[in-house]
């Protein structure tokens, strides 16, 4: 008699080990996955290569199209988000705006939030205006708001959550179905959950992208983004980026690769790290207000409890003393990096003016509801007592400097 056994499906953590790496035999026993370089691929049946250059047989012909590395750099990616097609690009912006590029046509509308990422928003108020999109964007916690624009029109609606830098929270669910309503197409930037806390498309979304510069390389030296989503919408977006020429390097795909074999790993220890840190930091007299989804006086923690199962490694806090107070305190910081990045290993801390916002002038900054004395902090693997310390010796001598004990 058969086994009526079913076949057991694998854990986030071991498809972001395992997924895409099931090719027996293509690299030659290797158990890694090795950079193949090579720009094109050679093919002594001219019939065969034909076949492989218009996709009805599986191979490749040149790697600004496809490549054999980055393909399993995309085939995890696409496990983990449960998409049906994945694709990649150089850099995080590339995928953003590859994206909306091929997905909007002049007299199309797009409706999106205030204050996502400062270079999405260049995106939505100076270029694609001068192709005649028409942007609106909404008051990011007014879910009724956004619905409203929805109704009006909108040929893509383009969420971001948690938001960058300041951990607002969109009710994925409920704005995709306001989307679908209207036959909007639903992207969703996932670069701060990650696939291990949150999959967007498994709430009612289209298409997901991902900086995988920050959380999914997680060692800050390789850059790279990608979209996940159906195999049609997916096939537009590529179609359009391997004309655009905006490639994954292969030596990027396998520096993803390697890093994404951890990234369960990294992604759990980061969300305990920063939700203690967040509840430490609400406690401080020198610090004003902390922006983090995991604490109980965040707007929408109940919406980030119901679509995440961690609340991720970003967390944002704004000090007592306005910028001064930030000049003193991040300088004094021995465990972090001052740098623009986010996601990886190490903690990286810095001013939305100098990070996902120096696009921007302090005016637009403010009407975003962005603090110029907020500072955004990415939290690596570190042990959380020692960032609790570090954290803790430079807030007290920012404040003897500044006497604001």
């Amino acid at each position: 008699m058969m086994s009526d056994k079913r076949r057991h499906e694998p854990n986030r953590a071991t498809l972001s080990v395992w997924a895409g790496e099931d090719n027996e035999g293509t690299w030659k026993r290797s158990t890694q996955v090795p950079v193949v370089h090579s720009v094109s691929y050679g093919y002594q049946d001219v019939d065969h290569w034909y076949d492989v250059a218009v996709g009805e047989a599986e191979g490749h012909i040149y790697s600004r199209n496809t490549n054999p590395t980055v393909a399993v750099f995309e085939e995890k990616l696409r496990q983990l988000e449960g998409a049906e097609a994945a694709t990649s690009f150089s850099t995080g912006m590339a995928a953003v705006s590859n994206t909306l590029y091929a997905l909007l046509r002049p007299g199309d509308r797009v409706v999106s939030a205030k204050d996502t990422y400062g270079g999405t928003n260049e995106i939505f108020t100076t270029f694609l205006p001068r192709w005649n999109v028409d942007v609106k964007l909404c008051t990011t916690t007014d879910h009724e708001e956004i619905e409203a624009e929805i109704e009006t029109g909108c040929r893509v609606l383009y969420l971001e959550t948690p938001t960058n830098p300041t951990l607002k929270i969109m009710d994925l669910e409920r704005l995709a179905e306001a989307g679908h309503a209207a036959g909007a197409t639903v992207v969703v930037d996932n670069t701060f959950a990650t696939p291990i806390n949150t999959n967007p498309l498994a709430l009612g979304c289209d298409l997901v992208i991902h900086s995988a510069t920050k959380f999914l390389g997680g060692h800050a030296d390789a850059l790279g983004g990608a979209v996940c989503g159906s195999e049609e919408l997916v096939e537009e977006i590529f179609r359009y980026r391997e004309i655009n020429g905006a490639s994954m390097h292969p030596m990027a795909a396998y520096f993803m690769i390697r890093g994404m074999k951890t990234l369960a790993l990294r992604v759990e220890r980061q969300n305990e790290n920063a939700l203690t840190l967040a509840r430490f930091l609400k406690g401080h007299p020198m610090v004003e207000d902390v922006y983090y989804p995991g604490l109980e006086s965040h707007l929408h923690h109940d919406v980030a409890k119901r679509q995440m199962r961690g609340f991720g490694g970003v967390l944002s806090f704004f000090l007592k003393g306005g910028f001064d107070a930030v000049r003193t305190f991040l300088p004094l910081l021995d465990y972090a990096h001052i740098a623009a990045n986010l996601g990886p290993v190490e903690t990286v801390a810095g001013p939305p003016r100098t990070t996902s916002h120096v696009e921007v002038t302090p005016e637009q900054r403010a009407a975003m509801g962005i603090p110029e004395s907020l500072i955004r902090y990415s939290v690596g693997i570190e042990d959380v007592d020692d960032l609790i310390a570090d954290l803790s010796q430079a807030l007290e001598r920012t404040a003897e400097r500044h006497r604001l004990q």
